[in-house]
Parts: C-alpha cells; sequence; structure tokens
C-alpha cells in the first residue's frame, strides 16, 4: 500500500461487510449492458457516444442515494471510466471521497481463443502504464479475468499460472488483485472443474509471500462451502462471487449457501434498472437491489 487513502481502503475491504459492485463492462459487453438497460443501439453511432451512454448509466448508478459505502464495500471500473469524471471529480476518486466505496480498475484486453478447455486473458503489454495511471488516481486495486469451460487440468493450470504471475506484477505496483479464473456456468463439468480450479489456486497461493495479498473473483460453486480453504488462506483478502449468468435470485440464493464469500455481481446489479424509471423509481429498486445482495453477502 502506497497512500493513506490506499491504506484506509485495505482496512475497509479486511473488516467491513459488504459487496463489490462489478461496474466494468467493456467494448464488447457494452451494447448488451446498454440494451438490457433499455438503451438500444439508435441511440449511439460509434464508440465514444457508446461509451458516453454507459457512462452516463454508470453515474446514475453510483450517485444514487442507494449506493453507499455502508452496503457497497468497492466498485470495478474499466479504463474508460477511470478517464472520466463524476460530478468533477475523477470517478475512482468520487467513489472513494464522496461515497466511501473502494475503486477497482479492470485491467485485462479480453481472452485468447479457446484451447485445453479454457481461455487465458490476451497479453497486456502496457499493463505497467496502466498500474501507473490507476495509481496516481488512488484506486486500491485490479480485476482481470479467465474463463474454464472444461475439467482439463493442463487448461486450469495455464488460466491459474497466468493469473498469478500477472497478479504479482500487479502487487508489485503496489495494487491489489482480483484473480478471477471464472467457471463457465453451463459447463457441463463444472464441479470437476472447479475442484481441479481449487487445487491450483491454493498451491499458487502457498507460494506468496506473506506481505503479498491477493482477492479472488470465482464463479459461485456447486458445492456449498466449496472455496472455505481460499477464504481462510492467509494471503487471501476476499473471496468474491460472479453471479455469471444466474439470475439475481438465484445468485443470491447461492451466495447465502457460503459463508464468508461476498458478490461481486454485474448483470445481477443491474437487472431490473432502465434509463425510463423516474428518478424515485430507480432510487427505489438500486435500494431494494442493493439490501438483497447485500444480505446474501453478509452471510
Amino acid at each position: 500500500m502506497t497512500t493513506q487513502a490506499q491504506q484506509d481502503m485495505l482496512a475497509k475491504v479486511k473488516q467491513e461487510v459488504g459487496f463489490i459492485a462489478a461496474l466494468d463492462q467493456s467494448g464488447g459487453s457494452t451494447p448488451k449492458a446498454l440494451g438490457l438497460y433499455g438503451v438500444d443501439e439508435s441511440a449511439y453511432s460509434n464508440d465514444e457516444e457508446m461509451f458516453a451512454c454507459v457512462h452516463a448509466m454508470r453515474t446514475r448508478i453510483v450517485t444514487s442515494p442507494a449506493f453507499d459505502g455502508k452496503r457497497v464495500l468497492g466498485a470495478i471500473l474499466f479504463e474508460n471510466t477511470l478517464d472520466r469524471d463524476i460530478e468533477g471529480k475523477s470517478s475512482a476518486r468520487y467513489l472513494w471521497q464522496e461515497k466511501h466505496v473502494v475503486p477497482f480498475l479492470k485491467v485485462d484486453k479480453g481472452l485468447a481463443d479457446e484451447v485445453n478447455g479454457t481461455q487465458v486473458m490476451k497479453a497486456m503489454p502496457d499493463l505497467d502504464a496502466l498500474l501507473a495511471k490507476a495509481n496516481a488516481q488512488d484506486v486500491f486495486g485490479t480485476k482481470m479475468r479467465s474463463v474454464v469451460k472444461l475439467a482439463n487440468a493442463q487448461g486450469i493450470e495455464a488460466v491459474v499460472a497466468q493469473q498469478f504471475e500477472v497478479g504479482k506484477q500487479i502487487m508489485a505496483a503496489g495494487l491489489v488483485p482480483i484473480i478471477e479464473p471464472e467457471v463457465d456456468i453451463n459447463s457441463p463439468e463444472k464441479a470437476s472443474a472447479e475442484a481441479i480450479l481449487k487445487e491450483r489456486l491454493i498451491a499458487h497461493l502457498n507460494t506468496l509471500a506473506a506481505d503479498q495479498l491477493v482477492m479472488l473473483k470465482l464463479t459461485l460453486p456447486e458445492q456449498a462451502g466449496f472455496y472455505q480453504d481460499c477464504i481462510d488462506h492467509p494471503n487471501v483478502l476476499k473471496v468474491v462471487a460472479l453471479s455469471g449468468g444466474y439470475s439475481r435470485d438465484v445468485a443470491n440464493k447461492r451466495l447465502s449457501e457460503n459463508k464468508q464469500m461476498i458478490a461481486s455481481f454485474s448483470r445481477a446489479l443491474t437487472e431490473g434498472l432502465s434509463a425510463q424509471q423516474s428518478d424515485d423509481e430507480f432510487n427505489h429498486t438500486m435500494d431494494a437491489t442493493i439490501q438483497a445482495i447485500y444480505d446474501a453477502s453478509a452471510t
């Protein structure tokens, strides 16, 4: 940790109950996210206009009175959001200074083609520059996603090894990486893949020095309490769950069965919100959603 703000953020993530809002849809997933929000593709004619639309959506979410640091521990942004302001402050500083919500930055550049039933991350040649930018804006941590589709030991080891290799680069820059090897919820071998994944995660966690802290972002498992060994590991700050395509109700139910695992939901967070809602309707929906996800995270 480098700044006082980052030390305060570390204490919050360690000690407080809440969940992490995943507001990091990037180029490929943005049209779908906007469509679900009631903004169709006729509303924008190029990427810049599209990102302006999604920034307006995210601004409405994070400036809502319902979105507060009492229930929301952190929020994951992507680089385009980091470069934009909310109410006159950089997005990351607004989150921390106005809402007491810890900012994270999505750093991966998407997925490579599938090999051995998994997709590792594409190369990130500009990562050091991005980490420097994040540090300059008091960002606390990062997030990067790989995907596991089959219970292939070689493929899963490649995913985990890459995550930890890049994670060490991120820790060296003074940030806390969220390591996200997502197991596809539709995998025909989901439980078997999770068993291999947990074993490889523990093996790599055991290689870290005492002061190297990571977070894990994992698909809600088939077996309740399955990742408790990861939660209890001394190098793991928090284990967060992705909704992965489950409806919010199903995701919350599964999450509540996994003690000490907290939510990091994206689509399940924005489910039911629309650009057409009045501020009262929007804020009421946000409040109910945030409370339900918080309650499931607090178990």
